[in-house]
């Protein structure tokens, strides 16, 4: 049992499974190395069933499984055989003492606590029995003591394990057990988390907290990809995904064509679903650097994709669309015709044509990116999910912006009330306003956005920045801005400009000279009360 000079060999391991998938070949081979097979109850009865001899954790234990399973492994039996250091006299002297043998490999996975709980109807006494007990024990007992006991808890490393096993004459590395720990405690970490997310949920929905804001906050999410680098080609980066059931995006969807999603891709298309799904009606639009700088609402998704286009021809190139609708063949050849050219689709799903367009015409086909999302719209979004914003050595938690103008919490505090027309179009300007980097200024004509400025530190400055991408489609116009006009410049401007209503929170200390230069040229302002700032 002891080893003080090399890795031990792996004479026994334990193999406790919920997905047994990929596992019949794998415990066969350790079998045919002469490694002892240790199980439980399922995964027992379905080694035997592939003609692999396997024993009992029960016989080892002395005790049979009991209460429903619950109770089967927590046992000195199997805690001293996966804990016991074999270099330790001590702990060799106490193996021996009580008849434990060590375990030098354990192979598991846990209870689906996630996938219970993404189940629509799931109830509460069903996601309790999915939260395993003795399997994080056991995984965290073989990942303290990997000096000596691997523990493989991904089945991607099935063939790792056999590789080194060859390798090095039955044992493993220490390199790999330390790997295989790593892995092991991030798993239990994860799992611990999401329990504990879908728990602080259920109080939050049952009204037994005051808020939504849990004492402690544990991100719990899985590596989907590492990507070509980050934001700038000097940082690295890396895409997850957040455990358990997750509201449709981009972490959800299928790639069906294109290359690789880079950082940039990723956060681009994450804002431009997050606009599309404001909306119920074919809807498309165009996001270039995190902002939109096009969208438009239509009875048809092509009309949309071509006045969402429409709203600055000259920064839609190379941008990033989402649509509410399927992907048509009339878009794909809008898109494909006229040197236009995309990054990154995201859609619910695409027509067969579409795609045969967008992935066979030069330029196109090796080049933008296709993600198909399924259906999605204003009820898809999840109210009770917390936004994060990392800062250094620590975080910020918030509730996500929901919120949308209402006819009963607007006051018009202008001589003059908009039309239903101006009133459509200053809701849809302001739906579009919440996705846009503050100060955010939007200019809408019906459901067509004509001008945006964003992400300048003076709001009349994103007045003329909108404005000057409208040009002549700014007569008429409607403005909403995300915040209130702290001078009246800003309005001003955009009075002069052609701008014929106005929709602001209100609440500015200057609010007097705001509505005053509103009434000097006849046009309506609404107070909407709702702040919409985007950092």
């Amino acid at each position: 049992m002891t080893n003080k000079t090399g890795p031990n060999k792996v004479e026994r391991a334990l193999v406790s499974l919920s997905d047994k998938a990929g596992a019949e070949n794998f415990v066969r081979a350790l079998a045919q190395r002469g490694v002892e097979i240790l199980s439980t109850g399922g995964t027992a009865a379905m080694l035997r069933k592939a003609g692999i001899a396997v024993r009992e954790v029960a016989e080892v234990t002395g005790f049979p499984e009991m209460m429903d399973g619950r109770v089967k492994t927590l046992h000195p039996k199997v805690h001293g055989g996966l804990l016991a250091l074999r270099d330790d006299a001590k702990h060799v002297a106490s193996l021996r003492e009580h008849g434990i043998g060590p375990i030098d490999l354990l192979v598991i996975n846990l209870y689906p606590f996630e996938a219970t709980v993404a189940k629509s109807g799931v109830t509460r006494e069903d996601a309790i029995e999915n939260i395993d007990i003795g399997g994080p024990a056991m995984v965290r007992s073989a990942a303290k003591n990997h000096r000596f006991v691997g523990v493989v808890t991904d089945p991607a490393d099935y063939g790792r394990v056999l590789d080194e096993l060859e390798k090095h004459g039955g044992a493993l590395s220490l390199e790999l057990k330390r790997e295989l720990a790593y892995k092991a405690f991030a798993l239990t970490a994860r799992y611990d988390a999401a329990i504990s997310q879908w728990l602080w949920k259920q109080e939050v929905e049952s009204g037994r907290t005051a808020g939504p804001f849990p004492p402690s906050f544990a991100l719990a999410a899985r590596k989907v990809a590492d990507l070509r680098y980050g934001e700038n080609p000097h940082q690295s980066a890396a895409f997850y995904r957040a455990a358990g059931d997750v509201e449709v995006g981009v972490a959800t969807a299928e790639v069906l064509g294109g290359k690789a999603l880079s950082f940039n891709n990723l956060v681009d298309l994450d804002s431009a679903l997050s606009l599309a799904k404001e909306f119920d009606e074919p809807f498309a639009c165009v996001i270039k650097h995190n902002n939109p700088c096009g969208a438009a609402a239509a009875d048809t998704m092509a009309r949309a994709l071509e006045l969402a286009w429409a709203g600055d021809p000259l920064s839609a190139f190379g941008s990033v669309l989402a649509f509410t609708r399927p992907l048509d063949a009339a878009c794909a050849d809008f898109l494909v015709s006229g040197g236009r050219f995309v990054e990154a689709i995201i859609a619910p799903s695409f027509d067969p044509a579409a795609v045969e367009l967008l992935t066979t015409k030069p330029k196109w086909g090796k080049s933008v990116r296709l993600l198909a999302c399924g259906p999605f719209g204003p009820s898809s979004r999840r109210a009770d999910e917390l936004e994060h914003k990392p800062l250094v050595g620590g975080l910020l938690l918030q509730q996500r912006n929901l919120a949308v103008e209402t006819r009963a919490d607007c006051k018009v505090p202008t001589k003059v009330a908009p039309t239903e027309e101006q009133w459509a179009g200053l809701y849809f300007a302001a739906r579009v306003g919440k996705h846009v980097k503050s100060n955010a200024i939007v200019l809408a004509r019906g459901r067509e956005i004509v001008g945006v400025g964003a992400g300048q530190m003076s709001r009349v400055d994103s007045v003329h920045l909108a404005l000057r991408k409208a040009g002549e489609r700014a007569q008429g116009s409607v403005l909403a801005s995300d915040a209130f006009f702290p001078f009246a410049d800003g309005v001003e401007a955009a009075l002069a400009g052609g701008v014929a209503a106005v929709l602001q929170p209100g609440g500015s200390v200057r609010d007097a000279e705001v509505i005053a230069a509103c009434d000097a040229r006849g046009v309506p302002m609404v107070f909407s009360g709702l702040r919409h700032f985007r950092h």
